[in-house]
């Protein structure tokens, strides 16, 4: 950052706007009640105080000892260069010096609130200030003319002490009014929303910001103990890395001949089927096979509660919880109810940016559908996640739960044409038996085996047996024997 910038002490938003707020200028932050307006603001003037810099809080909506107890609600201590200044009154105006600088706001004339206003900024001289809020001085200007000669005169005025200035709108009274709009360097749109089900969800966008580049688009954040963590959206074309493609095994023979020698390093893998047929399996086999490489890999889990997948993969001689506390594998239960899909974005950027992870699992998609608001937001989410970790060298293996057992399979999103490699799942009925078979139907970085293999799961893990070269219709789940005799799993017929 530079001097030309004054972080609002949210990194994430700082981020955002490239470096911070233009200093010397004015800027909105609008965005209904609830919606993080107070956090952000005193996050942006205790990074000022922290600097050093004289910081004033106006208030014309809540009082100090409201504004105290969100920053303790924060675990935050306000330092001594943050002066807050009421213009509201507290409960009781018995104490005749308290009279002296609390003010009714709704009954004071315009004019009177802004001499007010300005007699505190040359009392203090600030170099950050914020506003809280501007639907109180539309109430008291009565008209839209008014309200912005009076906005412009504040504007005016601070400029005199090149102060950066956040003006708080509540979007209270008169929503559609955009006067401070084109009177504001840079607007900054504040937004929660409430689906059906779960917490509610909250997003920014920057609307507004003269001169400057920024990243453009909605970004969702949270408020947490501490204040806001703001997600930037994932923008693929600004991360490219180098590095070299190699093959990389899965650790099952029959796998890897299925694969043509197994992934490529930095690319995507799907693996698709009907609920039971082992997804979950094959693609944690992958994450095996890389920790036993000397690689760390990261399992991100959405369907399945962790702690019935140790215990069902113990079934099958893998220790999962074992790999974990050695730290190799890191696992994340993810609630799709309660995640953002930028902060999940955020997450796998972690673990790749930080903690050197090259191996990612997410099973299931579904689960990452269920925190999307709409399907066609989750193929743009995962096309820029998927070109970021392929861009870092991270193998990606993603796996989709299909309607139905048999027959037609309907997938709840088609992803198909993003991943790099698609592993098909199916049942079939053979010789009086439910049966599974696997094929690989695409590989963009190499050759790989045309052929249907039937496959087993049983106390040693995954077994593919050899192609079924004498059946036909095994992938519609009803296949026909054209043959005299076919290895199947012996394994399987026992």
């Amino acid at each position: 950052m530079t001097d030309t910038k004054a972080k609002t002490g949210v990194s994430g938003l700082d981020d955002i706007l490239v470096g911070g707020l233009a200093r010397g200028h004015v800027f909105l932050l609008e965005g209904e009640p609830g919606s993080g307006k107070t956090t952000i603001a005193l996050q942006f003037l205790m990074e000022g105080a922290s600097r050093g810099e004289a910081c004033l809080y106006i208030t014309l909506s809540e009082n100090e000892e409201e504004l105290r107890q969100t920053a303790v609600s924060h675990g935050w201590d306000l330092p001594k260069g943050l002066e807050i200044f009421e213009l509201i009154p507290p409960d009781s105006l018995l104490d005749e010096e308290q009279q002296q600088s609390l003010l009714y706001s709704s009954d004071l004339e315009l004019g009177e609130a802004t001499t007010k206003i300005f007699a505190a900024m040359e009392r203090v001289k600030p170099k950050r200030v914020v506003i809280d809020s501007l639907s109180e001085i539309r109430l008291l200007a009565q008209s839209s003319l008014r309200y912005r000669r009076q906005i412009l005169a504040i504007k005016h005025y601070l400029s005199r002490y090149k102060a950066t200035v956040l003006l708080l709108d509540d979007l209270t009274s008169e929503a559609t009014d955009k006067t401070v709009h084109s009177v504001a360097h840079g607007v900054i749109r504040l937004q929660e929303m409430h689906p059906e089900y779960g917490a509610q969800r909250r997003r920014l966008k920057i609307a507004k910001y003269r001169g400057q580049a920024y990243r453009g688009g909605y970004h969702d954040f949270t408020i947490v103990t501490g204040g806001l963590r703001v997600f930037p959206r994932l923008v693929a074309a600004e991360h490219r890395g180098h590095y070299r493609r190699v093959v990389q095994s899965s650790g099952v023979a029959g796998l890897d001949d299925l694969l043509g020698g197994g992934v490529n390093s930095g690319s995507s893998t799907l693996v698709l089927g009907p609920a039971g047929t082992g997804k979950s399996l094959i693609v944690i086999t992958f994450a095996l096979a890389a920790i036993a490489r000397g690689e760390k890999a990261a399992l991100f889990v959405f369907d399945e509660e962790l702690g019935l997948l140790f215990d069902r993969l113990k079934g099958l001689g893998i220790d999962l919880e074992a790999v974990r506390d050695s730290g190799d594998l890191l696992i994340e239960q993810v609630d799709a109810a309660e995640l953002s899909p930028g902060e999940f974005a955020h997450r796998v950027r972690h673990c790749v940016d930080t903690r050197k992870i090259k191996t990612v699992v997410i099973d299931s998609l579904n689960g990452y559908q269920a925190a999307m608001p709409e399907e066609s937001q989750l193929i743009l989410h995962m096309h820029e996640l998927l070109q970021y970790l392929n861009r870092q060298g991270a193998t990606t293996f993603m796996t989709i739960a299909q309607h139905g057992l048999v027959g037609d399979m309907q997938s709840p999103v088609d992803v198909t044409y993003l991943a790099d490699t698609v592993i098909l799942l199916r049942y079939f009925e053979a010789l009086g038996e439910v049966r599974r078979a696997m094929s690989v139907i695409k590989k963009r970085t190499g050759a790989h085996e045309p052929t249907i293999r039937e496959y087993r799961i049983g106390a040693n893990g995954l077994a593919i047996g050899e192609p079924l070269t004498q059946f036909q219709g095994v992938l519609k789940g009803v296949p026909t024997y054209v043959g005299e005799d076919e290895p199947l799993l012996s394994e399987a017929r026992a």
